[in-house]
């Protein structure tokens, strides 16, 4: 029987290709398996229950192969048309018969067209629709709205017309529970509502990956999952001389040390400054922990933080109280629990702004004054507008 269909389907690829016998045959196989007629790379997309010989004429109709014919029988005759997977797939430029029937019949070669980003903040959560070029790895952004904006009609045609798109929530580090809850809670394609917000510092930062339709419990619990996990690999990894017992505590301290720096290479420093006080024992004098303590993490203060609040007597006020606030004060991400655990060795004890968005360092109050005045000046210029 097989070799039966296989002649059938030699003549058959003949005559598709306009002639008989073997040179027909090696002229059928030529253009199976050489370079196809597109210049440029494009996306082509197979529809649930798609036949070999639908996905052939379309194919064809895109200019990505020479020859339906050719295509259809050549699929029957490898035995791979019963195997063609619904999807998107990215077709390279030139790309055979033999290479294209290839990506359809694999899942894992798909690739959407359309990424849709969603962007948590401070203060909402940004939904951003891009269009992935063909043959590159640039993205062209078509639509950007946040939940107040409204959906995009764009964005709904396209979410309408049952597209395959990518779906990725991206969680930055330093951000409290409440703000991550309240952005994901808005978002368009996760289903449901977290009622009761998790305690600080447990939701661990990063981009995750979601279908439409998810529950947004399902999205909090992994995030939730991923947290412990990073605490447990790095709290089995810490320094043996932290000032800290507990996960917990790290996890408050490396909370601070988020809030303080947003630049790789000063984690550890920063880290460093606040391990070397709470071993003396010295006030942390945090500002951001005195800020959490003023808006409970539910906004961003948005101004200087005033004397009296400085004074006012919170759990959170460092400038105050003993030891380590209460509890985190943001969520951190791994690079600044690392560095909570593991600290630089130094006798820093102070830093400030340097002006350039880094800090200055200083093992004594009188050259952290030193540093403050520079601080002071720099500042002064930039708004004098020298």
């Amino acid at each position: 029987m097989r070799l039966r269909t296989f002649v059938y389907g030699a003549v058959a690829l003949a005559i598709a290709v306009g002639g008989a016998g073997l040179v027909a045959w090696s002229e059928a196989k030529r253009k199976f398996h050489g370079p196809g007629p597109a210049e440029n790379a494009a996306y082509f997309r197979i529809e649930r229950g798609d036949s070999v010989a639908r996905v052939a004429s379309a194919l064809a109709e895109q200019g990505l192969v020479s020859n339906a014919l050719v295509f259809r029988y050549g699929a029957r005759l490898t035995g791979e048309g019963a195997n063609l997977k619904y999807g998107s797939y990215e077709i390279p430029a030139q790309a055979s018969m033999a290479d294209i029937l290839a990506l359809v019949t694999n899942a894992a070669a798909g690739r959407d067209r359309y990424l849709v980003i969603f962007r948590v903040s401070a203060e909402t959560g940004t939904t951003i629709l891009l269009e992935r070029l063909a043959g590159s790895a640039e993205t062209s952004e078509k639509s950007r709205f946040t939940a107040e904006d409204g959906i995009p009609e764009m964005y709904a045609m396209l979410v309408d017309s049952g597209e395959s798109i990518t779906y990725r929530v991206a969680v930055p580090e330093g951000l409290t529970s409440w703000q991550v809850i309240e952005a994901l809670n808005s978002a368009e394609f996760l289903e449901g509502y977290v009622e009761d917000v998790p305690g600080e510092g447990l939701l661990a930062p990063d981009t995750y990956s979601v279908r439409r339709g998810a529950e947004v419990t399902d999205l909090v619990s992994r995030m939730l999952e991923s947290q412990q996990k990073i605490l447990e690999e790095e709290w089995a990894d810490r320094s043996p001389d932290i000032p800290v017992s507990t996960p917990r505590e790290a996890l408050i301290l490396a909370s601070i040390v988020e809030k303080e720096t947003g630049i790789a290479g000063e984690r550890e420093l920063v880290a460093s400054v606040f391990a070397n006080r709470l071993k003396l024992p010295m006030r942390l004098q945090t500002d951001p922990s005195v800020i959490y303590g003023i808006t409970e993490g539910r906004r961003p203060l948005g101004r200087g933080l005033r004397q009296s609040e400085l004074k006012r007597e919170t759990p959170y006020n460092t400038y105050i109280v003993d030891g380590l606030p209460p509890t985190p004060i943001a969520n951190p991400g791994r690079d600044a629990i690392r560095a909570a655990l593991n600290p630089a060795d130094s006798s820093f004890l102070y830093f400030v702004a340097d002006g350039s968005g880094g800090h200055a360092f200083a093992e004594t109050y009188s050259e952290h004054r030193r540093n403050v005045r520079k601080w002071r000046q720099v500042e002064a210029a930039k708004h004098s507008g020298n």
